[in-house]
């Protein structure tokens, strides 16, 4: 499987495993599992940090360098149909990061796993969720 993290999911992977359902756990853990992470996660990541949701006792960019070299993620491109993409989903917000993780899965053809009720009940795009 082909699996793309939202943002939670990975601070989650890498931070506090045990709020992962275990069928959400072990496909991560598979072997033959790909884990992609769009540099929107990082973006997002950055975001809380910076409004004080989540600290850590390094500066963040050290953090999530850790993080990522503890993979293997590979990175998910963001690219100018993936742009397109996320104007044409019919979700029911209109964040910004949600738009470009689902368009994301989408073009790249990724299972999206996420805990977000609103992704879950969005259809259009392949998703695990983590319940």
């Amino acid at each position: 499987m082909r699996f793309l993290l939202d943002t939670h999911i990975w601070l989650w992977a890498v931070g506090d495993p045990d709020r992962l359902a275990p069928r959400v756990r072990d496909s991560l853990a598979d072997p033959t599992a790909e884990i992609w992470l769009s540099p929107v996660t990082i973006w997002e990541t950055l975001i809380l940090f910076r409004n004080g949701r989540l600290q850590m006792n390094l500066n963040p960019h050290i953090w999530i360098r850790e993080r990522l070299a503890q993979g293997p993620y590979r990175e998910a491109p963001l690219t100018w149909e993936i742009a397109f993409e996320s104007r044409l989903l019919e979700l029911e917000h209109e964040d910004p990061g949600d738009r470009f993780l689902v368009a994301t899965a989408r073009v790249l053809n990724l299972t999206l796993v996420t805990a977000d009720h609103r992704l879950i009940r969005a259809s259009g795009f392949q998703v695990m969720a983590n319940v």
